[in-house]
C-alpha cells in the first residue's frame, strides 16, 4: 500500500511548478485510511446467491451492506448513504436475488437517474447471473428510450428485474399499467439508485411518480419494499422518506475501506492584465488551472481524473493538458483524453480500460464518471470548480485511491462566492455534509400535472385527494375543465394526455422547443420563464456540453432556433426585477430585523446581455428588450431598520449598494445549505420596499410555486448569512469581484455594489438574530 505521504508528495510536485508569488494553496488536509469491517453473510441470504457473490470476488459483506440488506429483507424501506466505492449495490442485490430465487413469480424494479448508470448496473447483474447456473431463472432487461420495441414487449411478458429510469416509469409503466399487470402484481422491491440526485423540481416530480407507483402497485395487490442508495448527505432518512412518501430507515455507518487521502483546496490568483465588469479583477479560470495541474501530475506518472462542468470544458481541459505535456515529452501528449457522455459505449469502455491499465494517464470528464462507473487505480482527482453539492464533491473525490492506496484530491476554485467560501472555510467541505436534499411534492405547480396523470391511470378517490393535500389544486383544475368529480372519484376529461405534457426533468408551464435550424433536430425543451434569459437571440446555449448560438426565439410558436457554433465568449442575460409580497407564511421579529418566508410575485424583464471571454474579460454589453414575465413563487426575506444601519456606520446613500452586494453574495451561498444551483434562484434588494416600508433583501426560488430552496434558506438563515459575510470578507479584492459580490446575471450591471457595506449590513443583521435567539 502507498504510504500516507503519497498524496502530499504529488501535491508538492505540483507546487514546484507554481510561481511562489501566486500562493494558490489555501488548505491541505490528510484524511486517514479506514479499515474494512467485515461481517458474516446474513442467514436469510439464499445459498446460491452467496456462492455467486463469492465467485464474483465478494468474500464477505461489509457491515453497512449486511445491515441495509437485512432491513430490506425484513420488509422495511431503507436508504444506505455511504461513500463512493462502498458497494451500496450489494445492499439491494442480496435481498432481491434471494427473493427472486425463492419466489418464481416475484419481480423487482431498478431506477437510475441516467441511462448510463442503469446500463452499468444491468451489465454487472447479468455477469453475475451468467456465472451462476442456479440463478439462470432470473431474467433481466433494460427498459429505456434506447430499448428496441421487440425487447420492450419481451420485458413486459417475461422479465423479472427491469432496469429503467423515472422518465420511463412515468411515461410507460404507469401510463400503461394494464400491460404491466404481471410485473406489478408481483413487485417485491424497488431500487432508487443515487437518490441524492433527485432534488428541486425534478426531485419533487420523482417523489410524486414514486407515490403513483406505490398507488398502482397497491391496485394489483403489491406493496414493494424500497431500497435507496445515496451519497453521504445530511439526514438521508428524512430525505428518502419524503421522496417515497413513507417512513424509511437509514444506514450511514460506512464499513468499507479506503486508503489515505490528501485533500488540497486551491484558489487561482487574481489576474492583473485582465479586468471584468466595472474594472473588477477576475481570477485565472478553473479550467485552465486544472489543465496545468493535470499536466504536472501526469508528468509525475500519476493517473489523474479531472472533473469539469461541461463537455466543451472537458475537451478544452484535455487539449490544454495535452499541449503542455507535448512540450515536455511528445509521447505524453497522447496519454491524456476527454471522457464525456455522448461518446459511443465502446469508446467509453476503451477509455475506462486505458485508464485502469495505465495506458491513459489522464482524463478530463464531466460528471459522466461521477456516478456508478468503477474505475480503479487512480492516483489523483482534480475538481475544476465546486460541483454544486458536498455530496457530488465526495462522489468525484472518491474516484481516487479506489484500490486502497494513497491519493490526492484537489478542488480548484472558480470565480464564485461559494467556491471562495469553501476554500477559506474547509470545515464546510471536509467535515460532515451540512446540506439537505430539497424536494417539495406539495408545490401546486408540480402536484397539479401529476394528479392529472394519477387520475388518468386510475380515478382518484376523495380520500386520496385529501391524503395528497390537493383538494384546492384539483378544484382549480376542475374549474379549468381538465378534471371532473363524480360520485365515485375524480376523472380526467376528454382526450387529455397529461403524461406527454409533463416533463419530469424540465421546468413548469409551457415548454419552448429548442430546435437546430438546419436539420430540424429537437435538442430539448425549456420552460417559458427561463427561455427569456437563456434563449434570447444571440445567446450562447449549451446542450449536453455542445455549444449553439440562438438565431430566433418565437414565443408564440413555442420554439427557439439554434445553430452549432463555438464562439470565444459566453453570454449572460441582464434582467430588471420587481417583487411584491402576496402572503407572509412565517415571520419572526428580532429587534431591528425581521425574517420571513413569503409567497411573492416576481416580475422580471430581460433588458440585455453581456458577452464575456473565457478568461473573464468583458467583450461588451448588448441592449435588448424582451416581454416582461411574472412568476408566483416563494422567497426568504429580511428587513432591517434604517436606524440599525446608520448606527452601524452606514449613511443612507450607501444603503442601495450595500444591500445589493449582500443580496448577490447570499444567492451565491444558498447552495451551501440547500441542494440548488445559483441559477435556480434569484434575488431583489431595495433600500425602501413598498410592501415592507424598510430596507429589504429577498432571495426567491426560480420555479413557479417554489422548489423548497427558499424555505431551506429561511430555516438555516444564521448559518447561511454567516457564510455569506465570511465569503465577502475572505475575498482579497478591494471593491468587489465575481468571487464575492458580483453576479453574472445582474440587470443593473453590478452597480451600485458596496463590498464593505455588505459586510456591515450582514454583521448588523446577524447581531440582531444572535441576540434574540432562534
Amino acid at each position: 500500500m502507498a504510504p500516507i505521504g503519497f498524496g502530499r508528495e504529488l501535491l508538492n510536485r505540483v507546487l514546484v511548478g507554481t510561481p511562489v508569488r501566486e500562493e494558490p494553496l489555501r488548505h491541505v488536509a490528510d484524511l486517514p485510511s479506514r479499515t474494512a469491517r467485515y461481517v458474516d453473510w446474513p442467514e436469510w441470504v439464499a445459498d446460491p446467491v452467496v456462492a455467486a457473490l463469492r465467485e464474483s470476488g465478494v468474500a464477505r459483506p461489509w457491515s453497512h451492506q449486511a445491515e441495509a440488506a437485512s432491513l430490506a429483507a425484513s420488509g422495511q424501506h431503507v436508504v444506505v448513504a455511504t461513500g463512493t466505492a462502498s458497494g451500496k449495490s450489494l445492499a439491494y442485490r442480496m435481498p432481491i436475488l434471494s427473493t427472486l430465487l425463492r419466489e418464481p413469480r416475484a419481480t423487482a424494479l431498478y431506477l437510475a437517474p441516467t441511462k448510463a448508470l442503469g446500463a452499468d448496473q444491468l451489465r454487472a447483474i447479468e455477469e453475475l447471473l451468467d456465472a451462476a447456473e442456479e440463478l439462470s431463472s432470473i431474467r433481466t432487461s433494460s427498459y429505456d428510450g434506447d430499448t428496441p420495441g421487440e425487447v420492450r414487449q419481451w420485458a413486459r411478458a417475461h422479465a423479472r428485474w427491469i432496469f429503467t429510469n423515472p422518465d420511463m416509469l412515468h411515461l410507460a409503466l404507469l401510463r400503461g399499467h394494464a400491460r404491466w399487470s404481471r410485473f406489478l402484481r408481483n413487485l417485491r422491491y424497488v431500487v432508487v439508485d443515487e437518490c441524492h440526485s433527485y432534488r428541486g423540481v425534478f426531485g419533487s416530480n420523482v417523489a410524486l411518480v414514486l407515490r403513483r407507483l406505490r398507488r398502482i402497485a397497491a391496485r394489483y395487490g403489491a406493496n414493494p419494499v424500497f431500497v435507496l442508495a445515496s451519497a453521504t448527505t445530511a439526514d438521508p432518512g428524512t430525505a428518502a422518506s419524503r421522496l417515497i412518501g413513507a417512513p424509511c430507515a437509514e444506514v450511514t455507518d460506512d464499513g468499507s475501506p479506503h486508503g489515505p487521502r490528501t485533500v488540497a483546496l486551491w484558489e487561482p490568483p487574481l489576474l492583473t492584465a485582465v479586468t471584468g465588469e466595472n474594472g473588477a479583477p477576475v481570477r485565472r479560470s478553473a479550467g485552465s488551472e486544472a489543465a496545468r495541474i493535470m499536466a504536472d501530475l501526469v508528468v509525475e506518472g500519476a493517473r489523474t481524473l479531472t472533473f469539469v462542468r461541461s463537455r466543451r470544458g472537458a475537451e478544452l481541459t484535455a487539449m490544454g493538458a495535452s499541449r503542455l505535456l507535448a512540450e515536455v515529452d511528445p509521447d505524453l501528449g497522447d496519454r491524456v483524453a476527454a471522457y464525456r457522455a455522448g461518446y459511443l459505449a465502446e469508446d467509453r469502455r476503451e477509455l475506462e480500460a486505458a485508464l485502469a491499465d495505465g495506458t491513459l494517464l489522464g482524463a478530463a470528464t464531466t460528471n459522466a464518471l461521477e456516478l456508478g462507473v468503477d474505475i480503479a487505480g487512480l492516483d489523483a482527482v482534480v475538481v475544476a470548480g465546486f460541483p454544486g453539492t458536498v455530496a457530488s464533491f465526495w462522489q468525484q473525490a472518491g474516484r481516487s485511491g479506489r484500490r486502497g492506496e494513497g491519493s490526492l484530491v484537489m478542488l480548484v476554485a472558480r470565480d464564485d462566492p461559494l467556491d471562495t467560501y469553501l476554500v477559506h472555510h474547509p470545515a464546510a467541505l471536509l467535515d460532515k455534509p451540512i446540506e439537505a436534499t430539497i424536494t417539495d411534492p406539495s408545490n401546486p405547480y408540480v402536484l397539479g400535472p401529476q394528479l392529472l396523470c394519477a387520475a388518468l391511470e386510475m380515478p382518484l378517490t376523495d380520500d386520496e385527494v385529501r391524503a395528497f393535500g390537493a383538494w384546492d389544486v384539483l378544484t382549480g383544475l376542475a374549474e379549468e375543465g381538465l378534471i371532473r368529480r363524480r360520485g365515485h372519484g375524480w376523472f380526467v376529461t376528454g382526450e387529455s394526455k397529461p403524461h406527454e405534457a409533463l416533463d419530469i426533468r424540465g421546468g413548469i408551464g409551457t415548454q419552448i422547443a429548442i430546435v437546430e435550424g438546419e436539420t430540424g433536430r429537437l435538442l430539448g425543451t425549456c420552460d417559458t420563464g427561463r427561455a427569456m434569459s437563456t434563449l434570447h437571440p444571440d445567446a450562447v446555449h449549451l446542450h449536453q456540453g455542445e455549444t449553439y448560438v440562438v438565431d430566433e426565439l418565437d414565443l408564440d410558436a413555442g420554439v427557439a432556433f439554434v445553430r452549432p457554433e463555438v464562439p470565444e465568449w459566453t453570454t449572460s442575460a441582464r434582467e430588471i426585477t420587481d417583487i411584491a409580497v402576496e402572503e407572509v407564511l412565517d415571520q419572526h421579529d428580532h429587534g431591528a430585523v425581521a425574517v420571513a418566508l413569503a409567497r411573492v410575485q416576481v416580475t422580471h424583464q430581460v433588458v440585455g446581455y453581456m458577452r464575456k471571454l473565457h478568461s473573464g474579460e468583458i467583450v461588451d454589453l448588448v441592449d435588448m428588450e424582451m416581454p416582461p414575465q411574472t412568476l408566483d413563487t416563494v422567497a426568504v426575506m429580511y428587513t432591517v431598520t434604517p436606524e440599525l444601519l446608520i448606527g452601524s456606520g452606514l449613511e443612507p446613500d450607501r444603503f442601495p449598494g450595500s444591500l445589493h452586494a449582500a443580496e448577490h453574495a447570499a444567492i451565491g451561498l444558498l447552495p451551501l445549505v440547500a441542494t440548488c444551483d445559483r441559477w435556480d434562484i434569484g434575488g431583489v434588494s431595495t433600500a425602501l420596499h413598498i410592501d415592507t416600508g424598510l430596507p429589504t433583501v429577498f432571495v426567491y426560488d426560480g420555479n413557479p410555486g417554489g422548489a423548497g430552496f427558499a424555505e431551506r434558506g429561511h430555516s438555516a438563515i444564521v448559518h447561511w448569512l454567516n457564510a455569506t459575510k465570511d465569503a465577502i470578507s475572505d475575498c482579497e479584492c478591494s471593491a468587489g469581484c465575481p468571487s464575492c459580490v458580483q453576479s453574472p446575471k445582474c440587470g443593473n450591471g453590478n452597480h451600485p455594489l458596496d463590498k464593505d457595506g455588505a459586510v456591515t449590513v450582514l454583521t448588523a443583521v446577524l447581531g440582531e438574530l444572535n441576540r434574540s435567539g432562534p
